[in-house]
């Protein structure tokens, strides 16, 4: 409930507005406001120089992590609609964030592949198409710095991954992701019960 965290700004809350008079029922897909909260937090903690986020949408999230990153730090932000993503470089620009957002329109997967080989990520955020889940991972995990952290939204999947009878590709996506993270001798996790399930993945060394 709102009174156990700290409440939605009001730039925050006018880019939500925002998102849902114009894209309609897919305002779904931006994260909650306790997930918002969450993120900044993490990011102010950890004060990142390389952030990755891959699924931006229409930049809400982009703004939770972007507002609290050290003057120096960037958030890459990796998203294919230019569209969506353009109603979130309004409120980057009035937040005075967005020469701290390097947005890419393209695949992720190139995005995040494609990245100079001595890139150190120190923080990431997925939330995008549930089926490259696993790829993602794999890419951020490999760049990622020890005792580095990757956030990752949708992982209870509204609790279809847990019905062995769903077997569309991103109920599958999911699924395949979170069994491999469990088994990742590389990582440590625990899925917070936060929005539609937020799991946090630790890099040991």
């Amino acid at each position: 409930m709102i009174r156990n965290r700290t409440a939605e700004n009001e730039i925050l809350g006018e880019l939500r507005r925002d998102t849902e008079e114009r894209v309609g029922e897919l305002s779904g897909m931006m994260i909650s406001e306790e997930q918002g909260v969450l993120l900044r937090i993490l990011v102010a903690a950890l004060a990142p120089q390389v952030a990755i986020e891959v699924g931006t949408f229409t930049g809400y999230s982009a703004l939770c992590m972007a507002s609290a990153l050290p003057p120096e730090g960037k958030l890459i932000c990796c998203d294919l609609n230019r569209e969506w993503t353009s109603i979130g470089a309004t409120y980057w620009e009035r937040c005075g964030v967005a020469d701290r957002i390097d947005l890419r329109i393209a695949p992720a997967i190139e995005t995040l592949t494609s990245l100079p080989a001595n890139t150190v990520v120190d923080f990431a955020f997925v939330d995008a198409d549930k089926a490259s889940y696993l790829a993602y991972y794999e890419a951020i995990v490999a760049r990622l710095r020890p005792n580095g952290l990757i956030a990752v939204d949708n992982v209870m999947w509204h609790n279809w991954s847990m019905d062995a009878a769903n077997q569309d590709e991103e109920t599958i996506g999911v699924r395949e992701f979170n069994d491999h993270v469990l088994r990742d001798g590389r990582v440590e996790s625990v899925m917070l019960h936060v929005g539609d399930g937020v799991t946090l993945i630790r890099k040991l060394h």
